[in-house]
């Protein structure tokens, strides 16, 4: 490895994930720890990162870092506040904290974003903000980021608009883990494309999620649905919900067009649910993180 210029952190709550830089922002080498904030007491954080980063520090000196995520947060390192919609990577550099490190390293802290406008309370997000500016804000798009608490944010005029959070990967994680609807799926689990897409067009034809949810129960009682389809058909049901809500929220119509970006292992579950509501997609690139954290790092400078 060599030309190395920049080290960029995702420091989520399960874990660590970092990117070694080269000067023209391509990614040399990756890592993953699973040190999160959850596992690190006050006064931890410092030594965890060291630690992570010592190979490369040791190999190509005191580089600077750029990190972002829930280590900013409330529950982590420093509590950074968040920045106000519209921002683009001007506003988020003047909201960053720069830092030292033991290493002489100069370490630079992302804020999150928040979107004042939303109702009943200001929706936030940390991290995702930066994958949207490296997807990059020179047109106006509608931009999904699937995940535990999936995002969809509108890009205009150059800045991050608006977003909106649904909580689809946690509730899912709910009913599967901590609910009679869900329970007596096969373990270990089975993935059956064909209840997904079950699920989505049920969540397409109702929108009252409260009962249908109660179908999966019905469905194995009624000897419809069977142990191996129950995750899947959960899974496609949740999903269908996030996709009808956003449309009811207006951010589409049959017949447009967004993009997903991130890797959060249900970009392909994303696509057939798009499909399914009539929804166009593009795939943006998997270096979006990095490149946006390159790019507010840029704008820290000028």
């Amino acid at each position: 490895m060599g030309n190395a210029a920049s080290i960029v952190v995702d420091w989520g709550t399960t874990s660590l994930r970092a990117a070694l830089v080269g000067n023209d922002g391509e990614e040399l080498d990756s890592l993953e720890t699973p040190q999160g904030i959850s596992s690190l007491g006050k006064g931890d954080h410092e030594a965890a990162l060291m630690t992570a980063l010592d190979p490369w520090f040791s190999a190509h000196g005191a580089l600077p870092v750029v990190a972002l995520g829930m280590i900013t947060s409330r529950n982590g390192w420093v509590e950074i506040p968040y920045v106000p919609c519209p921002a683009g990577p001007a506003e988020l550099a003047r909201g960053t904290v720069r830092m030292v490190l033991p290493n002489g390293s100069e370490l630079v802290l992302l804020p999150g974003l928040t979107d004042p406008a939303r109702q009943p309370f200001p929706d936030v997000m940390r991290g995702e903000e930066t994958q949207v500016v490296g997807y990059g804000l020179d047109r106006d798009a509608t931009v999904i980021i699937p995940g535990t608490h999936s995002k969809w944010a509108k890009v205009k005029a150059g800045r991050i608009d608006g977003f909106q959070t649904f909580v689809t990967g946690e509730i899912f994680a709910l009913l599967l883990n901590h609910s009679f609807i869900a329970r007596g799926a096969t373990q270990p689990p089975i993935n059956d494309p064909q209840a997904y897409r079950w699920g989505l067009e049920e969540a397409k034809n109702c929108g009252a999620m409260l009962s249908l949810l109660f179908s999966a129960r019905t469905g194995g009682l009624a000897g419809k649905l069977s142990a191996d389809q129950l995750r899947s058909y959960v899974h496609g049901m949740v999903i269908g919900q996030e996709f009808r809500q956003a449309r009811e929220s207006g951010w589409y119509s049959s017949g447009d067009e967004a993009t997903i970006v991130g890797n959060d292992g249900l970009n392909d579950l994303y696509v057939i649910a798009a499909g399914v509501f009539g929804l166009g997609i593009v795939m943006g690139a998997d270096d979006v993180l990095t490149r946006g954290a390159m790019d507010v790092l840029r704008h820290t400078l000028s």
